[in-house]
C-alpha cells in the first residue's frame, strides 16, 4: 500500500490518472494504437504534462509499479492505460482503513 500512496502523493501522477480515465476527451487520435483499447502514447502524455520523456518515464514507472496503470509496447512506443480493477481494489482498501 505504501507504493500506491507514494504514487498517489504527486499531483502530476494524479493528473495522468485523471486524463487516462477518459483518454478521448484529453488526447487527439493516435497514428498507432487506439486511445482506449491500447492506451495513450507516452509521447502525448509527456507533451500534455509539459515534461521531458525521461521525467514522464519516472512518473509512469511509479504508477506501473503501484499497479495503477499498465504499459503496452506497440512498435517503438509505449502506451499506457489505467488498471481499473486495481484502482477499485485500492479504493476498497482505503475505505476499509478509514
Amino acid at each position: 500500500m505504501a507504493t500506491v500512496l507514494r504514487a498517489l502523493g504527486n499531483e502530476r501522477r494524479l493528473q495522468i490518472l485523471e486524463w487516462l480515465k477518459d483518454p478521448r476527451a484529453h488526447f487527439p487520435p493516435q497514428v498507432d494504437g487506439d486511445l482506449v483499447e491500447d492506451g495513450v502514447c507516452a509521447l502525448l502524455l509527456a507533451e500534455k504534462l509539459g515534461v521531458s520523456q525521461p521525467t514522464l518515464s519516472e512518473h509512469m514507472k511509479v504508477l506501473t509499479g503501484a499497479g495503477l496503470v499498465r504499459a503496452r509496447r506497440i512498435k517503438q512506443w509505449t502506451f499506457y492505460t489505467r488498471d481499473e480493477e486495481r484502482i477499485a481494489e485500492v479504493k476498497r482498501e482505503i475505505a476499509r482503513s478509514v
